[in-house]
């Protein structure tokens, strides 16, 4: 019999350039929608934690926000700070580019990637371009940008190769106890998830301009058996934004209120019953302390 091999446990930092795939990434890998995605860049905005336990390894994947170098908002500033921070303190890192383009946004986050941990350049999108004599310039401009331990072509919204990632992250892990309990899938509460889900229905059901200036507060959590009780208040900065939010007759409200709530009961397992309000605080994206004092700090 072979003899048992030791077990690997570590914490890797997913990070990219905006609307590259990180979040669509770390939820198939974990096959559970944790991290809220959209097509809009900029949807991430915490650090949220999606792991994947198995006989001898576990993975903890951390969502990252998509580093920014258009915009200069403190909101922004904030969300940069938050990659930087989160690369500070991993095992290995995971540097997703999109098969075929390596553009000035994804070398100003290569910039930021530390030469003392590991590094997988993560080709998503991959299928778009399968023959091999389109993919290998791209490879090869890619390699010649910093000295990455592994590349593994695949896509994430078809859960492709999925398992020739793991396979190639395992071995870069310490050898250590596992970081979590088996059974747990993120170390983020319900009462997270539960804002995110709603703030992932802003951006898929608003235009450009709202998502961005709006943030989901919870201000209650109750739980009665397998029924939840959750008050929600969506924050935006303008009252023009209010009524757009709301809609004619309260319809929009209602449509983005009717999707969070599914999503919440087929995460929760759960009967989930649902109020939200709309308020609005100008200038809340300019301000640290008003940023901090909604949560969207954390």
């Amino acid at each position: 019999m072979p003899p048992k091999q030791p077990f690997r446990a570590g914490t890797i930092a997913i990070v990219g350039r905006p609307n590259v795939g990180k979040s669509t990434l770390l939820n198939a890998l974990v096959g559970q929608k944790l991290a809220i995605t959209s097509r809009k860049p900029q949807t991430t905005r915490h650090r949220l934690a999606g792991i994947l336990t198995r006989d001898d390894v576990q993975y903890v994947f951390v969502d990252t926000p998509g580093f920014q170098t258009r915009h200069r908002g403190a909101l922004n500033k904030m969300l940069n700070r938050r990659v930087r921070e989160t690369l500070e303190g991993v095992d290995v890192v995971l540097f997703v580019a999109e098969a075929g383009t390596l553009g000035p946004e994804d070398r100003a986050v290569i910039r930021l990637l530390p030469e003392n941990v590991p590094v997988v350049l993560v080709v998503n999108k991959a299928d778009l371009i399968p023959a091999p004599e389109r993919m290998l310039p791209f490879l090869a401009g890619a390699g010649e940008s910093f000295a990455f331990s592994a590349v593994v072509p695949l896509s994430a919204g078809k859960k492709r190769n999925l398992e020739s990632l793991l396979g190639a992250v395992a071995p870069l892990l310490p050898e250590q106890p596992p970081l979590f309990d088996v059974d747990t899938l993120t170390d983020r509460s319900e009462r997270f998830l539960a804002a995110e889900l709603l703030r992932e229905k802003l951006f898929r059901n608003l235009g450009d301009e709202i998502p961005y200036g709006s943030a989901v507060i919870i201000e209650k959590y109750e739980e009665e058996g397998a029924l939840r009780r959750i008050h929600a208040a969506i924050v935006v900065e303008k009252p023009g934004h209010k009524a757009i939010v709301i809609g004619r007759g309260g319809e929009k409200l209602k449509e983005i209120a009717s999707a969070a709530r599914r999503d919440m009961e087929a995460l929760f397992g759960g009967k989930v019953f649902l109020e939200v309000w709309v308020k609005v605080r100008p200038g809340w994206t300019e301000s640290e302390a008003a940023i901090r004092g909604l949560g969207e700090a954390s």
